[in-house]
């Protein structure tokens, strides 16, 4: 006779052990401490063997197993019998690649592909990768088994990064967890990548190009360096990144053991160039000052710029807009002046005082499309630069004086001509 479910919970416990069929070869036993367990007995090549399938409980808890799903995994272990295959062993070795799947989660695999990429990055972008994927994308998805992240998954997390205004690095979420995704499927540890259907389900913002300041402003920001009262460091930063016009990423990350204080000059190693080539900068009066200044801070660190949470790392990319914020150069209301634009500043002021455009655009580190010419022109315009670079540094000086020599024509400095 089938059991009913009020068959099940009426059944009390005895002093020995006992059995309820439900036919079928299922049964259930009911032991004195009142556990109630469903089994089902099956045989194999004329042995005979016994399945547990589960514990019937009054509610329905973790592990909980009703009359309906000992039904089910009873018919569905008949069909396992009648293939050969013993329902125990298919358990565990289901139990064994759900274990896998589970230690296959999305960070797992995502720190995976890093280790087998940084290699080929220079050390600025490896830094970036990581610190978005710690801060955005493990929080959200990193405890997530790989194969179980969905695109919406992904649509949320890159929606909400654009919403707080940071639309470049959405973008580049969702290239670099489709990276992650095509590693897992050639590693056969996914079918797919949920961040394919995604492209272009964030727009990409028009860009805007650095603005470059005009001389009354450069002269109220370097007015407002003399006052700043925040850290000492990022005013040396920002005094040296004018001088030197070097990208972001190359001061932030600079190391001692590139500042060659006896020839006056600062070679950034190739890993850490968007060109991938050796950048010597010349260093004029004032930034070997600076930088003077700033070893008698930070000499005893590895980086000039030091992170104040971890020495060994060095700081992040907001610091020095940050104090140009607080200076009330960037932000709400302000002329909108960023860190990059001390780039274009020095450019538009160079060409306006005559150097060479080719000079200017070695210095700025600009590609040259031309590679023998490229190797020719960094030999070739190191004297140039040298002078360009004190000249600068000269020109700084005197905009930031009360009353500046406005009929100096800086170019009078320049000794070289082009062939």
């Amino acid at each position: 006779m089938a059991l009913t479910n009020t068959h099940i919970q009426n059944a009390k416990p005895r002093e020995t052990v006992y059995r309820l069929s439900d036919g079928q070869a299922l049964w259930l036993e009911v032991r004195p401490s009142g556990t109630k367990t469903w089994r089902f007995r099956y045989k194999i090549a004329g042995k005979g063997a016994i399945f547990n399938l589960g514990e019937f409980a009054p509610s329905k808890g973790p592990g909980h197993c009703s009359l309906e799903m000992a039904r089910k995994l009873r018919n569905e272990a008949r069909e396992l019998v009648k293939k050969g295959i013993h329902p125990g062993h298919d358990r565990k070795s289901k139990l064994r690649e759900q274990v896998k799947e589970n230690r296959n989660t999305f960070q797992a695999v995502a720190e995976e592909w890093i280790a087998r990429k940084e290699k080929n990055w220079s050390a600025g972008t490896a830094d970036q990768i990581k610190h978005v994927f710690k801060t955005d994308i493990y929080p959200a998805l990193g405890k997530l088994p790989i194969r179980s992240v969905t695109p919406q998954d992904v649509l949320m997390l890159i929606q909400a990064v654009d919403t707080r205004g940071a639309n470049s690095i959405a973008l580049l979420i969702r290239q670099w967890i489709s990276a992650v995704y095509r590693f897992a499927v050639a590693t056969l540890r996914a079918e797919s990548d949920p961040a394919a259907p995604l492209q272009g389900a964030v727009e990409r913002n028009r860009t805007k190009h650095a603005k470059a300041l005009s001389k009354n402003e450069m002269k109220r920001l370097l007015q407002a360096l003399r006052t700043y009262g925040g850290d000492p460091a990022t005013m040396c930063g920002l005094e040296l990144i004018l001088l030197t016009f070097v990208r972001t990423i190359e001061l932030r990350a600079a190391r001692w053991a590139e500042i060659d204080f006896k020839n006056a000059e600062w070679r950034i190693p190739a890993d850490r160039m968007k060109m991938r080539e050796v950048h010597i900068v010349p260093l004029s009066h004032q930034a070997v000052s600076i930088l003077k200044s700033l070893w008698a801070m930070n000499g005893h660190r590895e980086y000039l710029f030091p992170n104040k949470r971890d020495h060994k790392r060095y700081i992040t990319a907001t610091t020095l807009n940050r104090a140009l914020e607080r200076m009330g150069f960037l932000g709400e209301g302000s002329i909108g002046f960023s860190a990059h634009g001390f780039r274009a500043t020095a450019s538009t002021m160079l060409n306006e005082a005559g150097f060479r455009s080719d000079v200017i655009e070695r210095q700025l580190a600009h590609q040259e499309r031309n590679n023998v010419r490229a190797a020719y022109n960094h030999a070739q315009y190191m004297d140039e630069r040298r002078v360009m670079m004190q000249s600068w540094a000269d020109m700084v000086d005197d905009i930031g004086k009360e009353t500046p020599n406005t009929a100096l024509n800086f170019v009078k400095a320049l000794t070289f001509q082009a062939a």
